[in-house]
């Protein structure tokens, strides 16, 4: 992945170049096709997602609650809290090109990036009211 990529993506744009670095090791650049289920409500969480190109809708108990864009980002909820577990479904409605992290790499990130980690926990509690 290339360091410079990760300037433009809103969660890491603040990152010093050391810091983008250690983010761009961790991560992978993946393409999805359209229809692709890339997280499945109830099911075990393995990775956290950022949106880099194309849309995706969620939906919570088979409900639509909103499409996520480039520069969003999903499954740190699965990834952090719910017992591992993921709280909504998300798939995508165009082809896709994600970052992405294992649950691991994303957990052991966080401490070391507190403005990401911040931003993160922001959208967290901000889904998790949502969802309430």
């Amino acid at each position: 992945m290339d360091v410079k990529h990760l300037e433009g993506i809103p969660l890491f744009a603040d990152l010093d170049r050391k810091q983008r670095a250690r983010v761009a090791q961790l991560a992978d650049e993946i393409d999805v096709a359209a229809g692709k289920e890339l997280a499945t409500e109830g099911r075990l969480a393995y990775e956290f997602f950022v949106i880099v190109d194309g849309t995706a809708h969620v939906e919570v108990h088979g409900e639509p609650k909103g499409t996520l864009g480039p520069g969003d980002f999903f499954g740190e909820i699965g990834v952090l809290e719910s017992e591992h577990r993921r709280v909504a479904t998300v798939k995508a409605d165009t082809p896709m090109k994600l970052l992405v992290m294992t649950a691991h790499e994303f957990r052991g990130l966080m401490p070391d990036l507190p403005g990401v980690a911040n931003k993160v926990r922001a959208a967290m509690a901000e889904r998790t009211a949502a969802a309430s």
